[in-house]
């Protein structure tokens, strides 16, 4: 990375129905390339087409897709490019998807079946290809999208993963599908294809304890370059009363981190938000709402580190101006407060 902000990976709904790139996803992207991004992340891009969480979701589960994936990462030259790898699980939309969700376990609310042995399998092989897919393609690394209720965060979870086998129950039954991938993906991909680990930091049914644990293994495991810590607050302290009196971000930078990067997101709008997490000792930050209103933060923030970022509402006019598509306007159009 030539500096220490990253686009955040974030769903948009501008890819076509059949997960394919669109020229509003290489604008989306690009433009944030060229606006001085030093790490650029796709959204969450599915590697199973069972596993899609919702329309317009960019696809990475067939080598159909290599010739928009080879475009995308041309586009993506200038700086360090990333697919984020994905599959939802019970929170895939059967619409979307055409059939019943799967996930760990039966799951009563969302209708969604348990995986079979065999499908658990094959969905870590799944991870393992659009891993060697993305790497055909050009990018320069993935990230494994273990964060907010999705599949792999389901198998961790204690409340959704109620299996008898060696992929539920004890906690290293639970989190052992997260680390056969990425030994699967570190040993099928090229030396210095970058591999990067999200994962929620607290609630989905693991404590902080576990979250820090898995963490400090992970890094100890030596197959990931980079953690990304989805805080949703950078600033806040833990939910559970038993860890507060300090943020949540302290467990994560205290951790033992040798040569893994630690990135975090979480309500970052403004420069001294950016320069903040530097002080705590966070490697890079992920920037999402503040990357949408501007493509060119990192510019910005190298010509005046104390420049004031623009905040939400703005226009559907503005938006457009910054590189989102219709479809992403109107997904943000979903967000209180944020389009005017």
């Amino acid at each position: 990375m030539k500096n220490r902000f990253a686009l955040a990976p974030m769903t948009n709904h501008q890819c076509a129905e059949d997960g394919s790139v669109t020229d509003g996803e290489v604008k989306w992207l690009s433009m944030r390339a060229e606006g001085g991004f030093g790490l650029v992340m796709t959204c969450a891009a599915h590697v199973s087409k069972i596993g899609q969480g919702f329309p317009g979701q960019l696809g990475v589960f067939s080598d159909d897709l290599l010739p928009g994936m080879k475009r995308l990462a041309d586009s993506l030259k200038d700086t360090f490019s990333v697919v984020q790898l994905h599959h939802a699980g019970i929170r895939s939309p059967h619409e979307v998807i055409g059939e019943r969700s799967v996930g760990p376990s039966d799951h009563e609310e969302t209708d969604s079946r348990a995986m079979s042995y065999a499908e658990v399998k094959a969905v870590i092989q799944d991870f393992i290809d659009a891993a060697v897919r993305s790497q055909d393609a050009g990018f320069d690394g993935v990230e494994i999208h273990g964060a907010h209720s999705y599949l792999l965060t389901q198998f961790m979870s204690t409340e959704l993963n109620h299996r008898d086998d060696e992929y539920g129950g004890s906690y290293e039954n639970r989190t052992r599908i997260v680390r056969e991938i990425i030994a699967g993906v570190k040993s099928a991909c090229k030396s210095g294809f970058s591999i990067g680990l999200r994962l929620s930091p607290e609630g989905n049914g693991m404590s902080l304890t576990e979250v820090t644990k898995f963490c400090q293994e992970m890094i100890d495991q030596g197959d990931i370059d980079y953690l990304d810590i989805s805080l949703w607050d950078c600033f806040k302290e833990p939910e559970d009363e038993k860890y507060q009196g300090r943020t949540l971000l302290s467990y994560f930078t205290e951790l033992d981190r040798k040569d893994v990067k630690l990135g975090v997101a979480g309500k970052l709008y403004q420069p001294q938000d950016c320069d903040a997490m530097m002080e705590h000792g966070v490697d890079f930050v992920m920037l999402g709402r503040a990357a949408i209103l501007h493509h060119d933060f990192p510019n910005r923030y190298q010509e005046d580190s104390k420049f004031t970022a623009t905040r939400a509402p703005v226009s559907a006019a503005y938006l457009k101006q910054e590189g989102l598509s219709e479809a992403f306007v109107n997904y943000m159009s979903g967000w209180v407060g944020f389009v005017e």
